[in-house]
Order: structure tokens, then sequence, then C-alpha cells
């Protein structure tokens, strides 16, 4: 059978190096997993523990398609607490993880054809998802001097539909801060264009705390995800905040896109929001990774790289060691038996010069990667 034009999109290369690690696994070798951005941790206990009581309880089917009421309302309390934001939970759509997010968000925003802007490097799944909605993806090629962030010039003279954000951002782990959103949003305001910001890695940072785009307007789209902070990835469950009158548009299309995010994945969620001993634990591990890496990457031979804001990766520049990240990632993983990210996932243009190193796994993993990395350099 023919298939359609929009399907034509790229892989995900980061999926295909998983594929690759796995596939190693299973002839026996020992892989450090530096690729994928996964916490190495599971759910919060009483997230699990919450869920089996539901369930015992009695059958979990759909919900509404806005969400459980009490997930919503506990969700606009966080930005209370977290960001001193006073949020009606009428605005909060629970999703399918974040992804269920952007297909909802640029369904509800754009036409055909419409372009929409986003930095790279950036998450490869936004322009993929935009092309298989028949939208145009418009790059713009940030720079180091803006921390690979995109700033108001770099869409000064286009014309776009909407501009995407993210911060801490992925795969550089940067962040915006309140001048920076703020005139992000206002420059995009001014063209009468769309404004979404990807807060999925709030909740890890370092030194300073994030800013939602909340803080600074209501005419936004704020997609955010219980998979990296609440350690929940394959629970597949998100949140996205809406304008007021654009949550009826929104809800018109999960009711027929998704009917609702899983029952089992919202009632973890939920317990999951008051499990903030255990999830500053995580971030113990995540700072003591990151220290680990921006001391053992240089030592190793990655010498080009910047300290993470957020998140949980190092975006390095390799040009001094190969025009083909791709074929050093392979080599890497061959050799050393450690999985990186090449950059072309991130940035078609200039990505071919670029890895990413995730450090989300476990601090004994984290060390003997790097162990790994400095031996694979001295020997090349």
């Amino acid at each position: 059978m023919k298939t359609s034009r929009r399907s034509a999109v790229d892989p995900f290369i980061v999926m295909d190096v998983m594929e690759a690690a796995r596939a190693a696994e299973d002839a026996g070798r020992h892989i450090i997993h530096m690729e994928v951005g996964q916490p190495g941790t599971g759910a919060p206990r009483a997230a699990t523990d919450a869920l089996a009581r539901a369930m015992n309880a009695g059958p979990l089917g759909y919900t509404v398609a806005l969400g459980l009421p009490a997930l919503r309302a506990r969700i606009a309390r966080m930005y209370g607490e977290w960001y001193n934001v006073d949020l009606d939970p009428a605005r909060v759509v629970v999703t399918s993880g974040s992804s269920g997010g952007f297909i909802l968000a640029f369904t509800a925003l754009f036409d055909t054809g419409d372009r929409v802007a986003i930095g790279a490097p950036g998450y490869p799944s936004y322009r993929q998802i935009l092309r298989a909605l028949d939208l145009q993806a418009v790059d713009l090629p940030t720079a180091p001097q803006n921390r690979y962030q995109p700033v108001p010039a770099d869409f000064a003279d286009m014309d776009i539909a909407g501009l995407m954000v993210a911060s801490p951002a992925n795969p550089t782990g940067t962040m915006l801060d309140h001048a920076a959103m703020g005139a992000l949003i206002e420059a995009t305001h001014a063209k009468g264009a769309s404004f979404i910001s990807d807060e999925i890695y709030h909740g890890i940072e370092y030194e300073a705390k994030a800013v939602t785009a909340l803080e600074l307007t209501d005419e936004a789209y704020v997609i955010n995800s219980f998979s990296k902070y609440f350690s929940m990835t394959g629970w597949r469950v998100g949140w996205m905040v809406v304008p007021p009158d654009h949550v009826r548009v929104v809800e018109r299309l999960a009711q027929n896109m998704f009917i609702c995010a899983p029952h089992a994945a919202q009632v973890a969620a939920l317990a999951a929001m008051d499990c903030e001993d255990e999830l500053q634990a995580n971030m113990d591990v995540y700072r003591a990774n990151r220290a680990l890496m921006l001391d053992g990457l240089p030592a190793a031979g990655f010498t080009k790289i910047a300290p993470p804001d957020g998140a949980f990766y190092v975006y390095a520049d390799v040009s001094d060691l190969t025009d083909d990240s791709r074929a050093l990632a392979a080599d890497i993983l061959e050799r050393a038996g450690v999985a990186v990210t090449p950059g072309l996932d991130f940035d078609p243009l200039r990505g071919h010069h670029t890895l990413r190193f995730s450090y989300a796994r476990s601090t004994t993993d984290i060390a003997e990667g790097l162990n790994r990395l400095k031996a694979y350099m001295d020997a090349r």
C-alpha cells in the first residue's frame, strides 16, 4: 500500500543507538548507557503503592479527557509551590506523556503548512511531529554565546506562526532566565505567533530555579511531563497548561485523539507529586553525576563542553575529533561499550560535530563510563 508524504519523518537516532546497545547486550556485552535521557530510578515507591491500592479497589477505566480532577488540581497547586503562580486547575490538561502534549498543541495552534520555529540544537521529535502534521519546522541555528538558546534576532525577519522553546533544554541543559524568556514571548506575540514552552526538565536544576512561561504570560502553551523529575518515563503521562479560551479546543482534540491519558499512570502520578524526599534523593545523584562528568569528560579528551544549568546532559563539540558524529558514536559503542548520542539528532546542520552524553543513570555507571571513555580516547 501507498504511504503518506507526511509519514516520511526521519528516525529518532537515539532510539537507533538504544537498539544497537540492546543488540550488544544480547550478545553478552556490558554496555554503559549515556545515550538515553531516562532516569536510572523508577517511579517513587508511594506512586506504585497508590496504584496497587487503586487496582485492588476496582477496575481502572477511562477518565475524562482532560484528566483526573484531583491530579489537575495537584498540578495547579505545584505551580504555586514552585513558582508562586496562581493557576486555575481548569487550564491543566493531562496528556499521554509530553509527546501527546506536542501533538495536541501543534494541532490546536497551527494550520497545514504553517511555519513553526524551533531552536537548533533541540529535541528532534519537535521537527518530526511537525512534519507528520504537515507543518514546517524552521530551525533557528542558535549560537554558543547565547548558550544555544534562541534570541529574538534569530527570527526577527521570519514569517512564523509559532515559536517552540525548551528550558532546561535538550541536549544542552541550558536555561532561559526571566529576561530572556520575556524577550522571546514579547517578540513572538508581536508577530501574532503562538508561544510554546517545553518545561519537561523542570525540577532538575543545579544553580537556579527554572523559569516557567506562566510567570510571564497566560498566552502560552506550557508542556511538562512526569518522565524526568518524577522518574516515570514508561508510564506515559504528562500535562499541558493552556490559555483559558483554549481549554475546550484542546479537550475536543484529546477526546478524539487519545480519549484520555492512562488511568493507572494518572493515579501513580498524583501520588508521585508528594514524594519530595525520594525525588530530591534522585537529584543528589544527578548532582554527583554532573560533577563527575564536568571533570571526567575533559580528562578523557572531550574538552569543548559547557556546564549544564539543568536536565542531565552534557553537549560536547567534537569537531576536533571527527566530521561524522554518528560514526564516532558507533565506534565508541563498539570499542568502549559506551552508548552516546550523535548530535545529528538535535541539529541536522551542525550535529555532525557534536555528541550528547546523558548522566541520568547511577553514579557507578557514570564513573565506569568515564573510565571507558578515557581508555578509548587514549587508544585513538
